[in-house]
């Protein structure tokens, strides 16, 4: 792979930020990882695992001379980095994030971009329960979607040379308007993390079934939900208070679905329930025909058998 970028900075080392310093050595797309963490812990497992060139404790300095600069942080936690990176951003440089909320970060950020640096919002679904710099491996984004949002102001070479990069990593690139994203995946993601966390917790909760026959009896619908459930708190609180308009559209047609399917139990009507599982069983089908039924890298298919 041909190098994209002199400098690369990626602000904030969790899963992503290290399966991206994983995926960027590998493919030779910059020649300098530069990275910073909130954590000296974070900082110093970082430079232990290899994934960085060097390691900085404020984020103005490890974007200092990058060509891009990607902020792998919560959501909520975006404005504030941007504002702090303002004024060491490079001209001409790409400024993009990862999170799975659009609007919310085009919002916080843009006020502090500075003229000719280039804002281009972006999103990879990828992703696993796992956090921290150990959980990242160089594969994750494979025949993954990345969503990009560019503003109507961006530059469309810059857009470009960011959908290079995402092509580089593995990942398939769409483009959309943050608000058309944030729909989409308040229902495709963040409505089913909801209800996975309430679940668990409904389960918790329960004086007739203890924890341990929680636990020892799980099916995998459960497991699947605990799964779910296990993924960073911190995230995930920013993404429900800053996508909260989408959320709630989708929790109260998700809700009026659920009365329905009540009443159909309550009442014994056979005929609304093979229905509603007929039609959820043909999405399954159309998910698995697309090839995204799996979370293991390259969606666990042997090339030859697709």
């Amino acid at each position: 792979m041909n190098q994209q970028f002199g400098r690369v900075a990626l602000i904030g080392i969790g899963l992503i930020g290290s399966s991206l310093a994983h995926v960027i050595r590998r493919e030779k797309i910059a020649s300098h990882i530069a990275g910073y963490a909130k954590s000296a812990e974070t900082r110093k497992a970082a430079v232990q695992l290899g994934l960085v060139d060097s390691i900085h404790d404020t984020a103005a300095v490890a974007v200092k001379d990058a060509d891009l600069v990607i902020m792998c942080v919560p959501v909520g936690a975006c404005g504030e980095i941007a504002k702090g990176i303002s004024a060491a951003l490079k001209p001409d440089a790409i400024l993009t994030d990862v999170g799975s909320v659009k609007a919310a970060v085009v919002r916080d950020v843009l006020p502090h971009v500075p003229q000719g640096v280039h804002f281009i919002p972006g999103h990879p679904i990828a992703g696993t329960e796992q956090s921290g710099p150990a959980s990242g491996f160089a594969d994750l984004f494979v025949k993954r979607w990345c969503i990009l949002t560019p503003l109507p102001t961006s530059d469309l070479a810059a857009v470009t040379r960011l959908e290079k990069f995402w092509h580089a990593c593995g990942s398939e690139v769409e483009l959309m308007t943050p608000e058309h994203h944030d729909l989409v995946l308040a229902i495709t993601s963040h409505l089913p993390h909801l209800i996975a966390y309430n679940t668990v917790a409904t389960a918790a909760d329960l004086e007739e079934v203890t924890d341990s026959e929680v636990i020892k009896y799980s099916a995998g619908g459960f497991r699947d939900f605990t799964r779910i459930a296990a993924s960073d708190p911190t995230m995930w609180r920013d993404v429900f208070l800053n996508n909260r308009e989408a959320v709630l559209e989708m929790l109260g047609r998700f809700s009026e679905d659920l009365s329905a399917l009540q009443r159909a139990i309550r009442w014994g009507d056979g005929e609304t329930l093979f229905n509603l599982f007929t039609r959820a069983r043909e999405v399954r089908r159309n998910i698995i025909a697309a090839g995204q039924e799996t979370a293991a890298p390259d969606f666990g298919r042997d090339p030859k058998h697709r």
